[in-house]
């Protein structure tokens, strides 16, 4: 079975430390701070954290120390998106207090799936939920794939027999 580049996330490096699943510039000591102060942010539908979840895509920082984060919700549309957009902004504040400004950037390209859960995300929602959501969405997915690809086939089928 092939591994995902997304599949690794949140895995572990050569020297015990966990790999960060959003792009940064940050220094690796920074890094961890932040991860385990966004462990403390919690999704407001789904009780796993903002890093476990997959939800922060990129943290930056530029030279005039305003810290750029790019992030994502489970759902477009959320009622409850800028409230944790603050929650995210104060905690990165509380892990990197010299920044000038932090500029929170909601996107959804890429869209969140389940595959950009951390390892440690995935049991948590297993243990909560009782079952794989990285499993049932790729079967999900699967289906959803056959299905249109059988609808292909079929359309094609009924225009010859016309």
């Amino acid at each position: 079975m092939a591994v995902s580049n997304e599949e690794t996330l949140g895995t572990t490096n050569s020297e015990g430390a966990e790999e960060p699943i959003f792009k940064t510039n940050l220094p690796n000591d920074k890094v961890k701070e932040l991860i385990e102060i966004l462990r403390n942010v919690y999704d407001p539908e789904i009780p796993i954290n903002v890093y476990d979840l997959g939800l922060i895509y990129e943290i930056t920082m530029d030279n005039d120390k305003v810290v750029h984060v790019k992030m994502t919700l489970t759902a477009v549309g959320c009622p409850l998106s800028e409230n944790l957009g603050y929650q995210v902004g104060a905690a990165i504040q509380q892990a990197i207090p010299d920044a000038k400004d932090i500029e929170i950037d909601v996107v959804f390209d890429p869209p969140w799936t389940p595959l950009k859960m951390t390892k440690l995300g995935r049991e948590m929602f297993k243990a909560i939920y009782g079952y794989d959501i990285v499993e049932q969405w790729l079967k999900t997915q699967g289906e959803q794939n056959t299905q249109a690809s059988g609808q292909g086939v079929n359309e094609g089928q009924d225009q010859q027999s016309q």
